[in-house]
């Protein structure tokens, strides 16, 4: 039996492709180190969360440091490069997450052996 034309042609989906976001695209401030710190319920979700925050703003936590006492989770996280509006947006974001109890965010200087490495990588 000849095959007709519908029967041989696969119709395929469109695919499309996203660029991931220009550097310059947000703000940034590459000497700027904000240290979130976050207390949670111990609950499996509670991590991704927190991380998604800033995963999706294109940015890796510098240190990344989690605790189970019991039934807390106590998280550390720095990150690099973040400007003032930006950092309590996130800390807004973070207070919003139904298993967080707590958050404080702070700032650590960058040394000058930091600052001379993201110099000497910017260029």
């Amino acid at each position: 039996m000849p095959s007709t034309p519908e029967s041989t042609v696969a119709s395929a989906a469109p695919t499309v492709a996203l660029a991931p976001p220009a550097a310059e695209s947000r703000p940034c401030d590459p000497s700027r180190r904000v240290v979130f710190s976050v207390i949670a319920d111990a609950d499996p979700g509670t991590l991704p969360r927190v991380l998604e925050l800033v995963a999706k703003r294109g940015l890796v936590p510098l240190t990344l440091v989690s605790r189970l006492v019991d039934d807390t989770l106590t998280i550390e996280m720095e990150v690099g490069g973040m400007v003032r509006a930006e950092s309590d947006h996130v800390g807004q974001c973070l207070r919003q997450i139904p298993m967080v109890a707590r958050v404080t965010i702070g700032e650590r200087a960058l040394s000058v052996e930091g600052m001379a490495s993201l110099l000497a990588a910017a260029e």
